[in-house]
């Protein structure tokens, strides 16, 4: 009995991570794209998106907002990776995130 519980929750725990990766790369991919010009790879999109998220909760918390469901998590992790992408650009002076560079 406890060993179910324990796998039950190990699986659980295991789905919730697949489940963030997957939205944090495709809400890092599409904000990437509208912000950079498609400049991450998909490691940088999971992480940016990943962060976006963390980042956009954190502002959504603070306004008392709270949300659920994958859509609305998915907005969120859109919101706060724009928001990121956003203020790198600004502090690195236009260059933002990424190895490629546009060509003049």
């Amino acid at each position: 009995m406890v060993t179910g519980f324990v796998l039950a929750s190990v699986l659980g725990t295991l789905w919730a991570w697949f489940v963030w990766i997957i939205i944090g790369g495709l809400a890092g991919a599409i904000a990437d794209r509208l912000v950079q010009g498609d400049q991450l790879g998909i490691l940088g999109n999971i992480i940016v998106g990943i962060i976006g998220g963390l980042l956009g909760g954190a502002i959504l918390g603070a306004l008392g907002i709270s949300v659920s469901g994958i859509f609305w998590t998915f907005v969120t992790a859109l919101l706060g990776a724009i928001i990121l992408l956003v203020i790198v650009k600004a502090v690195t002076g236009g260059r933002g995130l990424g190895g490629k560079r546009p060509t003049v």
